[in-house]
């Protein structure tokens, strides 16, 4: 829902917006006929270029939410390919050319932004000015240190912000501010539409660099932009930034004038704006040079946002000092320095080192939500999240360790720090594996007992299910006892939902992987079986709730090596009908289908452990069944191993003498490893 259109910008029309499912309001620009975007191809370029800010992360850069092409609806459009506001993919697929159906002029490019009400630096220096007074000169420092690090972000990340400019810094608050408004070269190319808009307010374009002017730009580019806006805090300089483009010398007079007047920060300015406003690119400072000789500058050093502004490391020998002492020292430390990464990784890491008796646990859910508020500030640092997720693996693994009903920690904050952890290093598998370990630990005790409380509303199970299958997918070294009793309470569900074919079919999941970690009781063995059997029965056709009921009766069978009776519950069902009859149709159903296949004779391989089955095996035509599937399969090892193996023994079984015919358990197998049970377990196969 459109709320208010907004003084048309340098690219095109600024829309209110408010978003109806969520009532959160966005800014939409909504670029016009002063973007050249005439074709698809020019569309395309507009959109690859600007894609990367969807991923960006930083606490001073407000970024694009969403990008999608529309087309004004009084121009013609073929009456079923689409609607009024649609992406460029979905035009693409309906019509296959933009072009052959749509007007040039009635293409828009859309970019959706946060909307923030407390305005901008424009409208700072616009009130100040129209009242006669001074920007306060901290509130001035802490502005500027915050925009600095935003644009040695982007830099870094080899972005130029293009239409750097007061409008185009936003105030979340008081004291602390965004950069908006980035753009790209694509939508900055048409000189001639560009003029038309810029001649409707002069004022847009006296920030922009000379080469900018000319379509042509660099880092370097934001550095002059920068320079203007630090001389607009102090005067206003609409003639002055465009005089000195052409007149460099033109600068020095206002500096001196504000030499006469004692403005704070004129020792600043005089070092910087000469090299930050010099005509040629080449010869202007790069942004870390600006910083630097920012915070070297005495006034600058007795702001309290100095520490903001530095980027100059602190030696190892001064924060070994600083963080000598006990667990509250340190944490003073980590406080006073949040905005230093070096410190923040030897913290984290000083508390990774420290004896269990010094670390104070377990500790309540505001101290760890201080120390994740902490690292969120530096969520650009792998070293640092890897450190911190480690920290929290160990925090609320040794609080289980030492308690099992000890209440862990799961507020929102830290969920929402490891998905942003998440989202900032996708690639990092050390990451991705510590995250779900810790998410483990918190799903441990969160889902049991919401799985519990609803065990009636079918939806909040489905979606409980779901999410214990991803995080136990990764898991490695947890605590066992809350995932036994998770367990109890999964076999609860699935027999409270026994007709329901998608909780069977993510119950049995969770279960396999129960099985692999070692987490099932004895006691609860012939319960399982049973809903692993009733659940194929369901729905035979569903393959993977096939695979995971035949994967978790194998893993089953295998680790009740002393407890037999999961093998003839296996063989005989409920109501006397035969388990192996059901392994014979599962086949018939899935006999072109290799992993289906190999998981039943997985199955039965392990079932030709327990000799007094055999002759049941036997009678039930499974020697046919594994002759006919060692030679449909003949290029797969497994399944040939398998097969093999079942066939050595039905065919010695049939030799044996009445005393070998007893029930004689195998030895009982290891423990299953506590890595991934997709990669290290032994009873899963390709």
């Amino acid at each position: 829902m459109i709320f208010q259109e907004l003084s048309p910008g340098a690219l095109g029309v600024n829309l209110v917006v408010e978003e109806l499912e969520t009532e959160t309001k966005f800014l939409i620009k909504q670029c016009d006929g002063t973007v050249e975007c005439i074709d698809e191809h020019h569309a395309n370029k507009a959109l690859e270029e600007l894609m990367p800010l969807l991923k960006l992360q930083h606490p001073n850069i407000s970024l694009y939410h969403e990008m999608f092409i529309m087309w004004n609806n009084e121009f013609p459009k073929h009456p079923d390919a689409f609607g009024d506001n649609v992406s460029l993919e979905e035009t693409e697929l309906a019509t296959g050319h933009i072009l052959d159906l749509v007007e040039i002029s009635s293409l828009f490019l859309c970019l959706v932004m946060d909307y923030y009400t407390q305005g901008t630096f424009q409208n700072v220096l616009e009130n100040k000015r129209k009242f006669k007074e001074v920007v306060d000169t901290e509130w001035m420092h802490t502005m500027l240190s915050q925009v600095l690090d935003a644009i040695e972000y982007l830099h870094e990340s080899n972005i130029i912000h293009r239409n750097l400019k007061p409008s185009n810094i936003v105030l979340v608050n008081s004291g602390y501010c965004k950069l908006q408004d980035l753009s790209s070269q694509a939508l900055m190319t048409h000189e001639a539409k560009w003029n038309v808009r810029a001649e409707e307010d002069p004022c847009r374009k006296s920030w922009m660099a000379p080469e900018a002017l000319k379509f042509s730009f660099s880092s370097k580019s934001d550095i002059w932009s920068l320079g203007c806006i630090i001389l607009d805090m102090d005067t206003e300089a609409m003639q002055l930034r465009k005089a000195i483009r052409y007149h460099p010398g033109s600068l020095k007079p206002i500096l001196k004038t504000m030499e006469e007047k004692q403005i704070p920060g004129t020792d600043v300015y005089y070092l910087l704006l000469p090299f930050m406003l010099h005509i040629n690119p080449a010869d202007r400072l790069a942004i870390r040079d600006v910083i630097h000789v920012t915070f070297m500058s005495n006034s600058f050093k007795s702001s309290c946002v100095a520490l903001n502004m530095q980027r100059q490391t602190v030696p190892i020998f001064i924060t070994d000092v600083l963080l000598e002492g006990n667990m509250a020292n340190i944490l003073d430390v980590m406080q006073n320095f949040s905005t230093r990464p070096e410190v923040q990784l030897r913290a984290i890491n000083k508390f990774l080192t420290m004896p269990e008796d010094q670390l104070g646990l377990p500790w309540p859910t505001e101290l760890v939500e201080e120390v994740i508020s902490i690292a969120k500030q530096h969520l650009r640092i792998l070293d640092i999240l890897l450190s911190t997720c480690s920290l929290l693996l160990r925090v609320l693994g040794q609080a289980l360790a030492h308690d099992s009903e000890a209440e862990i920690p799961r507020s929102n904050l830290i969920i929402s720090f490891l998905m942003d952890a998440l989202q900032s290093h996708p690639n990092s598998e050390r990451l991705v594996t510590v995250i779900y370990n810790v998410l483990a630990i918190i799903s441990s005790q969160a889902c049991p007992e919401h799985l519990e409380r609803f065990q009636e509303d079918r939806d909040i199970c489905l979606a409980i299910l779901s999410l214990l299958w991803s995080f136990l997918i990764d898991v490695d070294t947890v605590n066992k006892e809350p995932l036994e009793q998770l367990s109890s309470t999964v076999t609860w569900v699935l027999a409270t939902h026994s007709e329901d074919v998608e909780v069977a079919e993510a119950g049995c999941a969770v279960l396999w992987l129960l099985s692999l970690l070692g987490c099932i009781k004895e006691s609860q063995f012939e319960q399982v079986v049973v809903l692993f059997l009733r659940s194929i029965k369901l729905c035979p056709g569903r393959v993977l709730l096939v695979n995971n009921a035949v994967r978790g009766l194998a893993s089953l069978t295998k680790l009740s090596a002393a407890y037999e009776l999961v093998a003839f519950r296996i063989v005989v069902l409920e109501e006397g009908t035969s388990g192996l009859h059901l392994i014979q149709d599962t086949y018939q159903l899935y006999k072109d289908d290799p992993e289906v296949v190999e998981n039943l004779c997985m199955l039965l391989a392990h079932l030709t452990a327990y000799k007094e089955i055999l002759p049941e095996m036997e009678s039930g035509g499974i020697k046919d069944l594994v002759r006919v599937i060692r030679g449909r399969f003949t290029s797969s090892l497994e399944l040939i191993a398998y097969a093999d193996e079942i066939l050595q023994v039905l065919e010695a079984s049939g030799h044996a003498g009445p005393q070998e015919q007893q029930l004689e358990p195998p030895t009982a197998p290891a423990a299953p490893k506590a890595s991934s049970p997709l990669k290290a377990n032994p009873l899963l196969r390709p």
